[in-house]
């Protein structure tokens, strides 16, 4: 006698935020995908069996609210019969999780950011130790998101990361070297390091800074041909990691490394342990160090108490510093927080202003940056077509928030994923054009 088939229900997760939630979700589906689970991820068409899962995203309040807003979305349409069941986790369930479950209560359930193993229970799996490090990818597999920490050791007033994601903790080396293997032989070419911090690395595990011994252990691995650094912290500053980006022609000559703010009265209350000309002299040490190097930085506009001269300051800096990439945010006011206990006394008009004085500013220095580059050769990675061209990007630029290299297709052919050598005939503010060259 045949045994009747239950076919488990479909899961489709909905990822919200940064490429830190977009990596946690990969993780989540690959271990579904390891318990015979159907997964796919942020599928246009939901059928009324079908279990959502929205990894959220609790930052700053503009994300908060997209949280909410696709939370009430599906929980709209599991009142109407049209969802089976409905799961919210990340970092706005870890953070509001009571407020939550009392205002939005026909979700099934909510979890942290760490409750990886109950979210599988709950959807019927099991946590496979024999999968760590395998991922389902949602970026193209050419490049890969590349958590090597959880977590935040760092005091920064207006963040609430820590509050979301706990303390740091590093992952360990021949983990990450394990993982990194994997990606490789699945196609990744790229590997983008993501943490909350990546110059913390190793000091839990190793009592010491070690990001430059992982940065070795990956440039080692068969087949990754670019490794980028994001998210870097300017305090305490691993210079050694420079020699090492020096060394090895995988490690891309780029820094995501946010600073926030230039004045001193902003940094202290801040609580960035840095100063302004401290942190001149490390954006001074870092480029003399590795020329040409691409440094991207993200500020904050509209912080509590900052004056008109702070603002002021700021932009004349961002103009002398000419940073390659940059970009801007107003300040968010959130609870629990070191500044919360300011007064958020600037207007919401006043600190948009501030961020299109920065905004302007930059666009004229990334012109000009860019049209030094007409007429030059790039090692261009294609991401995508889209429309009459090939998309790529050069080793300075990272996926989704720095420039792009448009190729016009009917003229050039190169597959998605491929390195090509790309000459530059115009460029724009945020964009390069050119063709393929042998």
């Amino acid at each position: 006698m045949k045994s009747k088939t239950i076919n488990k229900p479909r899961v489709n997760v909905i990822t919200l935020g940064c490429s830190k939630n977009v990596y946690d979700s990969e993780v989540l589906m690959g271990q579904l995908r390891g318990n015979q689970v159907d997964v796919v991820h942020e599928a246009e068409n939901v059928g009324s069996d079908d279990i959502v899962v929205i990894n959220t995203c609790g930052f700053i309040d503009n994300a908060k609210q997209e949280s909410i807003d696709t939370i009430l979305q599906y929980s709209q349409l599991k009142e109407e019969g049209k969802l089976g069941k409905l799961i919210v986790t990340g970092c706005l369930s870890e953070r509001y999780k009571p407020e939550l479950e009392t205002e939005i209560t026909n979700v099934d359930a909510y979890f942290g950011t760490n409750d990886l193993q109950h979210i599988l229970h709950t959807l019927g799996a099991d946590y496979k130790y024999e999968l760590i490090g395998e991922r389902l990818l949602t970026t193209p597999s050419h490049f890969a998101y590349f958590k090597i920490a959880e977590g935040c050791n760092r005091p920064c007033s207006f963040c609430a990361i820590p509050l979301m994601r706990g303390k740091h903790v590093s992952k360990p080396i021949d983990e990450l070297v394990k993982e990194a293997k994997s990606l490789a032989r699945n196609g990744t070419k790229e590997l983008i390091l993501i943490a909350q911090d990546l110059t913390y690395y190793g000091l839990d595990l190793y009592g010491k800074r070690n990001l430059a011994d992982l940065l070795r252990n990956l440039s080692d691995v068969d087949g990754i041909e670019w490794i980028r650094l994001q998210y870097a912290y300017p305090s305490g500053f691993p210079m050694e990691i420079l020699d090492v980006m020096n060394e090895r022609e995988n490690i891309c000559n780029y820094l995501d490394m946010p600073l926030q703010h230039i004045t001193d009265n902003m940094l202290r209350s801040m609580r960035r342990g840095i100063d302004k000309q401290k942190t001149i002299d490390l954006v001074n040490a870092i480029r003399d160090k590795v020329p040409g190097i691409a440094l991207r930085t993200t500020l904050i506009c509209g912080y509590p108490g900052e004056t008109g001269q702070d603002h002021e300051e700021m932009k004349a800096w961002v103009e002398q510093t000419r940073f390659d990439r940059l970009g801007c945010f107003t300040y968010s006011h959130e609870e629990k927080t070191h500044a919360y206990s300011l007064e958020d006394n600037i207007p919401q008009e006043v600190k948009e202003q501030r961020v299109e004085d920065i905004m302007d500013v930059q666009q004229v220095i990334s012109y000009e940056i860019n049209q030094q580059k007409i007429g030059k050769t790039f090692n261009v990675l294609i991401d995508k077509t889209e429309g009459e061209y090939l998309v790529g990007r050069t080793e300075f630029d990272s996926p989704e928030v720095d420039n792009e290299v448009l190729i016009p297709a009917k003229e050039n052919y190169a597959a998605v994923g491929s390195f090509v050598n790309v000459i530059i005939d115009r460029a724009e503010d945020f964009d390069l054009y050119g063709r393929i060259v042998k």
